[in-house]
């Protein structure tokens, strides 16, 4: 045990390893810039190796720093979770989720007011991905997915069949009579979803106009933005979708409706270790929400 370096000093290394600045960790850790530095610099001297390069605008792990971050984090974790395991939340809990960016701001963030009025002791801390292959960070609770459930070495649970609806502003409704309308009005495309208009055309019996979408954009949120703004018609996942409506923004042209070849998921680590009591909490609501009772 007189080989195990200061617990804070851990701390320092794996925050600004994270977030990759002095400062930042600093302000997560109720710290000075210059506290993590020390703290750093500690730890080099007794481990005898430098961990981090330091340059006047950013810092990088070393490859010893490297090697030894992933032992840091889960340490600490293990640490945190046994400690809440057997002694309760005594603290505020934190939980992190990530999410699509377009669940995240039309799904997730609007329904957190009522959460958090019935759980004002777990502070969320809601990180958008806009790509579905990004890497499941060590500090990430929670996160949700959308794609086809097979990511190695991830335990995915799915929150329910998704299915593709069109969308569009209440005033372009007026156009829109039936499927067959939709040749005559802009088209938005999402990028990574290339099928999406073709499956749909196919499912109403019609064949893809020759002429591609008029606008194409990288996120469904841009998609609902132009939608709303009276460019023409978008796909959006029917979870997505719904919201909208709800809120008058948009309305859903037609009852057809296309399956989707991607769902969502809750991802985590295969791991056996237990849960963190605030995030078992937020991720039951999460499966009540994205079931359309949250």
């Amino acid at each position: 045990m007189q080989a195990l370096p200061n617990l804070l000093w851990l701390r320092s290394f794996e925050a600004a390893s994270r977030l990759r600045s002095f400062t930042a960790a600093g302000n997560e850790l109720g710290l000075t810039q210059a506290a993590i530095s020390t703290h750093i610099s500690a730890l080099e001297t007794q481990l005898g190796h430098q961990l981090l390069e330091r340059t006047t605008r950013k810092i990088e792990l070393t490859a010893s720093g490297r090697a030894y971050l992933p032992a840091v984090r889960k340490a600490l974790q293990d640490l945190a979770v046994s400690t809440e395991g057997l002694f309760g939340n005594r603290t505020t809990g934190s939980v992190t989720i990530r999410a699509p960016i377009s669940e995240g701001v039309l799904m997730i963030a609007p329904a957190l007011p009522a959460f958090r009025e019935t759980h004002p002791d777990i502070e969320i801390r809601l990180l958008s991905a806009i790509w579905a292959n990004t890497v499941l960070e060590t500090g990430i609770d929670i996160e949700i997915r959308l794609g086809d459930g097979n990511w190695p070495g991830m335990r995915a649970d799915t929150l329910g069949t998704e299915f593709i609806v069109p969308v569009c502003h209440p005033k372009l409704r007026k156009k829109l009579n039936k499927p067959s309308d939709l040749i005559e009005i802009d088209r938005i495309h999402t990028l990574g979803f290339d099928d999406h208009w073709s499956r749909y055309f196919d499912a109403v019996g019609l064949e893809t106009p020759p002429d591609a979408p008029t606008i194409t954009v990288d996120t469904s949120l841009a998609a609902v933005e132009l939608a709303a703004a009276r460019s023409g018609v978008a796909l959006l996942l029917e979870r997505v979708a719904m919201s909208l409506v709800a809120s008058g923004r948009l309305v859903i042209p037609f009852e057809a409706k296309l399956p989707s070849v991607q769902t969502h998921y809750l991802l985590r680590r295969d791991t056996d270790r237990p849960r963190k009591p605030a995030a078992r909490t937020v991720e039951n609501w999460l499966r009540r929400l994205f079931a359309g009772n949250g």
